[in-house]
């Protein structure tokens, strides 16, 4: 009988392990760990590109990935613990190629119900009351159906709340909390100052801002954008987009980066009659949706080939972005590391602003630069993503190929077969 090592003991036990936990949660999962966008005083979103800390899966202690370039078929084999258990074959589809994008977007989101960013006490006889936190209610709640009606927007809250009070009956809600559904009981309280019904929540319904768009597909004309998730600035949480669409943007000014104080791009952007695609669907990886209406891209609407997460050099590399008005311009940037992930995570490049006139521009990466193309050596590579607070020449970017997976575009002409490696 064959003795094995202690090594390859323990990484058995490990793969056993990884089987099971991925048996009852699908997936890996992974942590943004970031802030997301922010919103102003109007209630709308710029694209903000904040940095933190971050979890990767990536070359580790004990975990290894090795890569067989130079064909047309790249070998993968991933080893635990130097024991081999999983190889397979990826291979992109032939002729696979996206338009890089570039253009500064407008972008308006529709949140999926009434969503809780605060509450405030009310006057009453019987002295302050906060009628939204004596629920129970959090904020991040969203809210999607009172008394059994669906609400969207906030102009769907006030009859139910005028009703409850009039009749003196508590308002039963449907509530979305860390993705869980759960229901709530919450009863109006008359306002003193006001002489009407108040129930004492800070509530958003809708998001508006600007950003970069990063691919098209020619074939689907689905697209991807801003390469992270939108969040709201109150409670930190991704907004749950119900619908909405994106539109042509006109960059009217730069407010210029510095250490410690991210830049921004100032937008103006037309409103939904002039919609150039829907919005489906806002993740960690980016916004995304489908196309109506074909863009005036001059030079630079040729379809190019991508790259993969584990081919991406360190090196020199161009990024498309607008810095004045609508016009794509192309900026030298360097590839400082990047990460051959295996499976979907954010944050896998660290790039450079090297271009001197961006720098004298922009400072570096600013706010409303998120979702940038980085192309290297003629193929898209990714998407730019967050800058780093303290150094606003620098930042992080996504890998093109996790843009494309969550969009629901396939790229590879098989799957990976996992085999029993020898």
């Amino acid at each position: 009988m064959k003795v094995i090592s202690i090594k390859q003991f323990v990484g058995v036990i490990l793969l056993v392990t990884i089987l099971m936990l991925c048996s009852s949660v699908g997936t890996f999962k992974h942590n943004p760990d970031f802030i997301g966008d922010k919103s102003n005083s109007n209630n709308s979103l710029v694209s903000a590109i904040p940095v933190s800390n971050n979890l990767y899966i990536s070359n580790g202690k004990d975990e290894s990935v090795q890569a067989t370039n130079g064909s047309k078929d790249s070998q993968l084999l991933l080893k635990i613990a130097g024991v081999p258990v999983k190889k397979g074959s990826i291979k992109v589809l032939n002729n696979f190629k996206v338009i890089p994008g570039g253009q500064s977007i407008g972008i308006k989101m529709n949140s999926k119900g009434l969503l809780i960013v605060g509450f405030h006490e009310i006057v009453t006889q019987s002295g302050k009351i906060s009628p939204g936190e004596k629920a129970g209610l959090k904020k991040g709640d969203i809210i999607t159906h009172i008394n059994n009606s669906k609400v969207e927007n906030m102009e769907d809250l006030t009859p139910f709340i005028v009703s409850a009070g009039n009749d003196g009956k508590p308002l039963n809600l449907n509530l979305i909390r860390d993705g869980k559904k759960i229901t709530s009981r919450l009863i109006p309280v008359k306002d003193s100052n006001e002489d009407s019904y108040r129930i004492g929540l800070y509530i958003r319904d809708r998001a508006a801002g600007i950003g970069t768009l990063t691919f098209i597909h020619p074939e689907s004309m689905k697209y991807g954008a801003l390469g992270h998730v939108i969040s709201d600035m109150d409670t930190r949480k991704p907004i749950v987009v119900e619908d909405g669409f994106i539109v042509r943007s006109s960059v009217t000014s730069i407010n210029k980066g510095l250490n410690g104080n991210p830049g921004e791009k100032l937008a103006r952007f037309s409103n939904e009659t002039n919609a150039l695609g829907n919005v489906e669907i806002n993740s960690p990886f980016g916004v995304f949706g489908s196309l109506s209406d074909s863009f005036d891209r001059n030079e630079y609407n040729k379809a190019i080939p991508i790259t993969l997460s584990h081919q991406v050099k360190v090196g020199k590399a161009k990024i498309l972005t607008v810095v004045d008005d609508e016009k794509i311009e192309e900026f030298d940037v360097e590839i400082i590391s990047t990460v051959p992930q295996k499976f979907p995570a954010t944050k896998g490049i660290v790039l450079k602003i090297t271009d001197p006139r961006l720098l004298k521009k922009t400072g570096g990466i600013i706010q409303g630069m998120s979702g940038s193309p980085i192309i290297q050596n003629g193929k898209l590579i990714g998407a730019v993503t967050h800058v780093f607070v303290n150094d606003p020449t620098s930042g992080y970017g996504v890998h093109i190929e996790w843009m494309l997976n969550e969009a629901g575009i396939n790229i590879y002409d098989s799957k990976g077969v996992q085999e029993k490696a020898s």
